[in-house]
């Protein structure tokens, strides 16, 4: 398995870390773009680098895409505290969480891309940001629960997983395949019965 550089690794130059954000911004567009025909030096064009920076941060097209996901991870890991600390009703909570999330998802064709296609070693990579996130929805649902306005039965993963099923309406579906049609059915699934 391939190490995955990382921002807790050591400290980076100003420079370096100016082209580590280029090259993720970069690979967001190119895999919208190309989608599983996207290639490395794809990404160091579109980031104005040479293929040998994108390698020495990201050593594999696997190690780039995980990087993509962990990021993704960790800003919804980041609104869920925020949903957790907030005095918000906790169903109405979990929804308006729900419905960020996927607003963010839906405007970034390049983690939709990364999401549906990563594979074990990129998921495996990601999986404390995969944690943490659960963790805190965990919280959160257990306060709905508390609350009665969410079915007993829920669990974080069900949230996870449901996610990830409206992720998959997203880009460029035609009619009648719209994901905010499918988010509405799904926080409805949510709701006690």
């Amino acid at each position: 398995m391939t190490a995955i550089s990382n921002d807790t690794d050591r400290p980076q130059r100003a420079d370096a870390r100016r082209n580590r954000e280029r090259i993720l911004e970069s690979a967001r567009i190119v895999f919208a773009q190309s989608g599983a025909e996207a290639q490395i030096d794809d990404v160091a064009r579109q980031a104005g680098v040479g293929v040998g920076t994108v390698y020495r941060h990201f050593p594999t097209k696997e190690a780039l895409l995980s990087e993509l996901v962990r990021q993704k991870f960790r800003v919804f890991a980041d609104r869920a505290r925020e949903a957790l600390e907030s005095d918000e009703e906790p169903f109405a909570a979990i929804e308006r969480l729900m419905r960020r999330n996927a607003e963010t998802a839906a405007s970034d064709a390049g983690i939709q891309y990364a999401v549906a296609n990563a594979g074990e070693q990129a998921w495996a990579q990601a999986q404390a940001e995969q944690d943490e996130l659960l963790a805190v929805t965990a919280a959160l649902i257990e306060r709905a629960r508390r609350a009665g306005t969410i079915r007993p039965d829920i669990e974080a993963v069900d949230i996870a997983m449901l996610m990830c099923g409206v992720c998959s309406t997203m880009g460029g579906r035609p009619a009648p395949f719209e994901w905010r049609r499918h988010l509405d059915l799904v926080v409805d699934t949510l709701r006690p019965r």
